[in-house]
């Protein structure tokens, strides 16, 4: 299995900005302007909602700032990295699901074998290459993709999974992975856990409340001179490509709390 966070690394140069609470989702960050490149436009987000591919019916109430900036968010607000214009690079697609646990609001999220030689206990979303029976990688294929990935390394059932939102997609240069993030309601939680532990060292949720906590908030230096925002939460420090994409959606949905962005989380390993 191909996993496109296999190459998850800082390259997604995320901006910077402040917003609210969750706890107070009172609005969100409304980017203006026209959406340019990459295989999933914004443009196709709403096609898709228009096929009852996506739907936000019955989502709750504290999801819509994020279905409000998913529907806005221009690719250049994401990342910097944008797909080849000649539709070149390795489609593949993650699953950013949200569900509501004890605590309230969580995302899930997965941690990467140490035994495996690329990003050994790196947290991800689940995820992988789109395969050729998922489809029109402009179309359906992203969202059947992130499903099948995540039944088959966290072992949820897709049908408990409502999606409601596609990001634009984007590129991760040093792997050629085209990446488009599937956004999902876990409607009907079900259970979770380690499918392959050669792949995966556990299945783990993580509060959003923890994630705009200023306590658990990072800036992670690579060798490379890269910088990056990072989480320390759940016992695992989250970067590279999935703590970008968490960062601009926490910031996009008005829910980022100021942090301290010079408070620095070096990473040991090599580039």
């Amino acid at each position: 299995m191909t996993h496109a966070s296999d190459t998850h690394t800082d390259e997604t140069d995320m901006t910077d900005g402040q917003g609210k609470d969750p706890a107070r989702p009172q609005g969100s960050a409304r980017p203006q302007g026209p959406a340019t490149g990459g295989p999933v436009r914004r443009d196709d987000h709403h096609a898709l909602t228009a096929r009852g591919l996506l739907s936000a019916e019955g989502l709750p109430p504290w999801l819509t700032p994020v279905l409000r900036a998913v529907e806005s968010v221009r690719p250049d607000q994401l990342s910097r990295f944008l797909p080849p214009e000649d539709g070149a690079g390795r489609k593949s697609a993650v699953l950013v699901l949200f569900g509501e646990g004890e605590r309230g609001p969580e995302l899930l999220l997965m941690e990467r074998a140490s035994s495996l030689r690329s990003h050994a206990g790196q947290p991800s979303f689940p995820g992988g290459a789109l395969d050729p029976e998922d489809g029109d990688p402009r179309v359906a294929g992203p969202l059947r993709a992130a499903l099948r990935e995540a039944e088959e390394e966290t072992g949820l059932d897709p049908s408990g999974v409502q999606l409601f939102g596609v990001l634009p997609s984007l590129f991760i240069p040093v792997s050629d992975f085209v990446v488009t993030p599937v956004l999902g309601w876990w409607r009907v939680p079900s259970p979770v856990g380690v499918v392959d532990p050669a792949e995966t060292a556990r299945v783990f949720t993580v509060p959003v409340s923890d994630l705009t906590d200023p306590a658990n908030r990072a800036t992670t230096v690579h060798p490379s001179g890269h910088r990056g925002p990072a989480f320390l939460v759940e016992s695992a420090l989250v970067w590279g490509f999935t703590a970008g994409l968490i960062d601009r959606l926490l910031h996009y949905a008005g829910w980022e709390r100021p942090w301290d962005r010079g408070r620095e989380v070096p990473l040991d390993w090599g580039s």
